[in-house]
């Protein structure tokens, strides 16, 4: 059985290699040398400095159509290739969470685009969202997305993320952390 839960360790060891943490808005984290992805639940481990869960679920705020396009086109973590990641876990304001889900929807897509932005970067850039709210009240974001690509497509992983921020639904945002990685 393959696991929803991942923990994302970061520390002084880990298999990636922290290049850069910049706090976008909000609290920051406590910098760290390293990251362990595991699969599960990590606890703390003995050199982590801060340890964030997430689960996968169900694809939210998309239509039949766009999830068929999205399948098609994205290819899965774990390729040999794609020795540059980035983690961002990020965390929505109260005026978010009171929104239905078809006013979120909205916002997400009829008026940010994000599928769509998302989709112009697809294979190159391949992605699993973790939600953290599913765990609970005291998990400190809602969803952290995992990001796996080339160094030659950095440049066009920094332009998507340009695009998105400049996106309506960004004024949601009230903390976001990008965690730029390698492989070690």
């Amino acid at each position: 059985m393959t696991t929803r839960l991942f923990s994302f360790a970061g520390g002084n060891t880990g298999r990636w290699r922290v290049q850069s943490m910049n706090t976008l808005a909000g609290e920051s984290l406590a910098v760290v040398e390293a990251l362990e992805l595991v699969e599960g639940d990590a606890g703390p481990l003995h050199d982590s400095r801060w340890v964030l869960r997430g689960i996968t679920s169900n694809e939210r705020y998309v239509t039949r159509e766009e999830k068929d396009s999205l399948v098609a086109k994205q290819q899965g973590l774990g390729r040999s290739l794609s020795r540059c990641a980035a983690l961002i876990p990020l965390r929505k304001s109260a005026g978010w969470w009171t929104l239905t889900q078809d006013e979120r929807r909205q916002i997400f897509e009829d008026h940010s685009r994000h599928i769509a932005i998302g989709m112009k970067y697809l294979p190159a850039i391949a992605r699993r969202l973790h939600h953290c709210r599913d765990l609970g009240p005291d998990e400190p974001f809602d969803f952290i997305t995992w990001f796996e690509f080339t160094e030659a497509d950095t440049a066009a992983f920094d332009e998507m993320l340009k695009v998105l921020h400049a996106s309506p639904e960004w004024r949601y945002v009230n903390r976001e952390v990008d965690i730029r990685l390698r492989l070690a």
